[in-house]
């Protein structure tokens, strides 16, 4: 890549993406020109990866004559950045709508269909909540108390309130433990007795302060929020999708979620393809060591690599918060030690492929979901709580998968603080799944196929004040010259909230290193 245009032509800056999940793919199409396509002061891009592959969490592999995704099999159709991306790179035809829809939940015993009125797991319906059986008398009524005789809010104008206590306190500990935790909890690997409302799902805290919570927070599911501050969706969608935001318009809704014809790989083999015809420079195996100040030119930064230096006129950090703090550790301590603050979980995803004639028929929906703790018989080692989180029945999920003959099932374990996953190697995991495959959904013969994919510090934690510690990151890297974030452990874990995520801060760089991009003021 040249860095000027021609001769006697004006300094053509360039822009290191450190980072080629999909947040840095996300952010390199935007700063090569995103829609509209390069232009006269289009910088040039190099997007350093250090891993042997782009896509990050994305990822496709052949199974059993299908390519099948071993990360997330889908995204949510009603936020828009990935819908937009992949009808801006050609990708519109390959989109495949969900198809089947709802799901179940392991409760009192036994598989119960998840009623009607859910939010993320959360009841807005009283009837059918009782029609479904899985609170039981008594946590029943203490729901019922919310309609009759709702409790006041008690906490005062906070900014943020874990998720676990502030919906125990409205409908009770039952609804919890039985129906949000699986849920929202499934969706980030973690628990919601820490976990954030504001950043998880902030409608929360404005329905709780009036009245009837069920009530407020039906009236305020029946307008979508703005994209900024809707929930993301599961990362993995491993159980089905939460419940799909009420649709206004006079056409024809969206698809509530999307996978991609061939897998998510084709969508990265397709920003492979467009970036590197807008002359983007991809480089994998390619880790940043150290990040530090240029010392001379017009240059803003020198990367130094296993394979020689690069200088930059500004960069897109789009790394996992552990790796970005150690490259910014020389540059800001506070900003590096707020990204250090931020846990990841670890999950483990196990696909498994069955004689269609195998799994019974009345499964329900496009998955299950197990409370964390419900019980099942001992096994050898004395575990009495199922390793399994979380069942989708990918076949009726995703009819474009199915293949005559054959289903396949994925299994899903791992949240943060159980380390169970980690102490089975992949046989005994598989073993251990295929056990209890059989409890939770009566699938009694031996799989065709397997596939274990595991995902270690894969998952960033929202824990309560999450959108304050983000605040101080972005504040921290903005103290630096050019430099902006990117990535799933700010503002959404899905695959559209990292796309925004990624677009955002190529906006925002592209901003400060325009001729009048407007540094005075902004600390650089």
């Amino acid at each position: 890549m040249s860095d000027a245009a021609g001769p006697g032509s004006a300094h053509r800056a360039t822009v290191a993406v450190i980072g080629g999940g999909i947040a840095g793919l996300a952010a390199a199409w935007e700063l090569s020109g995103g829609a509209a396509g390069p232009g006269p002061g289009t910088p040039a891009v190099v997007v350093l990866e250090a891993g042997d592959r782009l896509g990050g969490k994305l990822r496709s592999e052949s199974f059993e004559g299908r390519r099948l995704d071993s990360g997330p099999d889908g995204f949510l159709g009603r936020r828009p950045e990935a819908v937009a991306l992949c009808r801006e790179i050609g990708l519109d035809e390959s989109l495949r709508p969900i198809g089947a829809s709802g799901a179940a939940v392991w409760a009192r015993g036994r598989r119960r269909p998840l009623p009607d009125g859910l939010a993320l797991g959360i009841p807005t319906k009283f009837w059918p909540l009782v029609r479904s059986g899985i609170l039981g008398f008594g946590g029943n009524v203490r729901v019922l108390l919310d309609v009759i005789a709702p409790r006041p809010d008690s906490r005062g104008p906070l900014g943020d309130r874990a998720i676990g206590p502030l919906v125990a306190r409205k409908l009770g500990r039952r609804v919890v433990d039985t129906m949000v935790d699986p849920m929202i909890g499934g969706i980030h690997a973690g628990s919601v007795a820490d976990m954030s409302a504001a950043a998880v799902f902030p409608v929360l805290l404005a329905a709780s302060k009036q009245g009837s919570f069920m009530r407020s927070l039906r009236r305020a599911m029946a307008a979508p929020p703005p994209v900024a501050t809707a929930p993301p969706e599961d990362p993995d969608e491993s159980a089905g999708p939460a419940e799909p935001e009420p649709d206004t318009a006079a056409t024809e809704p969206a698809p509530a979620f999307y996978a991609v014809e061939g897998g998510f790989a084709t969508l990265v083999e397709q920003l492979e393809k467009v970036l590197g015809d807008r002359d983007v420079e991809l480089r994998c195996s390619s880790a940043v060591q150290v990040l530090q100040r240029a010392g001379h030119g017009p240059r803003r930064w020198e990367l130094s690599l296993e394979e020689g230096s690069l200088e930059a006129d500004g960069i897109v950090l789009a790394v996992p918060p552990q790796p970005a703090a150690e490259l910014l550790d020389d540059h800001d301590e506070e900003a590096a030690g707020l990204l250090r603050s931020i846990d990841q979980a670890s999950v483990v995803l196990v696909t498994f492929a069955f004689d269609a004639d195998a799994v019974p028929e009345d499964l329900f929906g496009t998955g299950l979901l197990v409370p964390p703790g419900s019980k099942r018989p001992p096994a050898d080692d004395g575990d009495t709580e199922f390793l399994i989180t979380a069942c989708t029945l990918l076949s009726a999920k995703w009819p474009h998968l199915a293949l005559p003959g054959e289903s396949l099932v994925r299994a899903s374990a791992g949240r943060m603080g159980d380390e169970r996953i980690a102490e089975l190697d992949d046989m005994a995991l598989q073993a251990r799944m295929v056990e209890e495959l059989g409890l939770l959904l009566g699938i009694e013969a031996e799989p065709r196929a397997v596939r274990v994919t595991r995902w270690p510090g894969a998952f960033p934690q929202y824990r309560v004040n999450h959108l304050l510690r983000v605040a101080g990151i972005e504040a921290g890297v903005r103290r630096l010259p050019a430099m902006t974030i990117a990535g799933s452990a700010y503002r959404g874990v899905g695959i559209p909230a990292c796309i925004g995520s990624g677009r955002e801060a190529a906006r925002e760089l592209l901003g400060v290193l325009a001729p009048d991009g407007g540094e005075a003021g902004s600390g650089r």
